[in-house]
């Protein structure tokens, strides 16, 4: 049998990154005299990577290809600059990658955010444990819900689907799992509703982080 293997989403998982995804969000918003948006808002607009991110807090007469790339461009400088001045880890989570790491399951990482602004928050919130690998979104590689990040991190991990576990707050994470043949855990503390979960067939759903290590051990 081969090692278990936790794959985990980072915003809405690990890590409550709304507060810095929105101010830095309505910074660039309002560098342009655009509408700024609310918390809640924000968390509808969240993960499917940044340019979706961007596109939905731009007004729909702005939203042109050419102009969604400028905006991107200048969201993506100033929030790399200011990426952890709000955000925090989830009440429990460290507990749960400890528990894991002496248990011996492999961790890995698996975002829709861009991959330099992933790789950052892992190393400033979780530099203390070992992940395996981490991915966030690159150039020329797809994003959740395909499930080619997922493939690619078992065949780095030599993992099998049967001992694999992707564990996230949105329906995205939960038709990436399916889609990749492996264990799918939701999380109802994200930024996601429960119903959601739920609604997109969740193997199993998590209420409080000390939970993921009941369902994986």
């Amino acid at each position: 049998m081969s090692k278990k293997l936790a794959i985990f989403d980072l915003d809405g998982t690990l890590l409550n990154t709304i507060g810095d995804l929105a101010a830095c969000c309505n910074h660039m918003l309002a560098q342009r005299g655009l509408e700024q948006h609310s918390y809640d808002d924000y968390c509808h607009f969240v993960g499917n990577g940044v340019t979706r991110l961007v596109e939905r807090a731009l007004p729909e007469h702005l939203r042109t290809a050419e102009y969604i790339a400028e905006a991107r461009r200048d969201f993506v400088e100033y929030y790399y600059n200011h990426i952890d001045a709000h955000s925090v880890v989830y009440e429990g989570v460290t507990e749960i990658l400890e528990c894991l790491t002496a248990a011996g399951v492999t961790l890995a990482v698996a975002s829709n955010k861009f991959h330099t602004g992933t790789c950052r928050l892992i190393e400033r919130f979780f530099g203390q444990f070992h992940f395996e690998t981490i991915y966030g979104n690159r150039d020329g590689f797809p994003l959740k819900p395909d499930p080619a990040i997922l493939q690619l991190i078992m065949s780095q991990c030599d993992a099998t689907p049967e001992n694999t576990y992707m564990i996230g707050d949105s329906g995205i994470d939960i038709q990436t799992a399916t889609a990749a043949g492996v264990h799918s855990i939701g999380v109802t503390w994200g930024f996601r509703p429960r119903a959601e979960l739920e609604e997109n067939n969740a193997e199993h759903i998590a209420d409080t982080p000390g939970q993921i290590c009941d369902i994986i051990l």
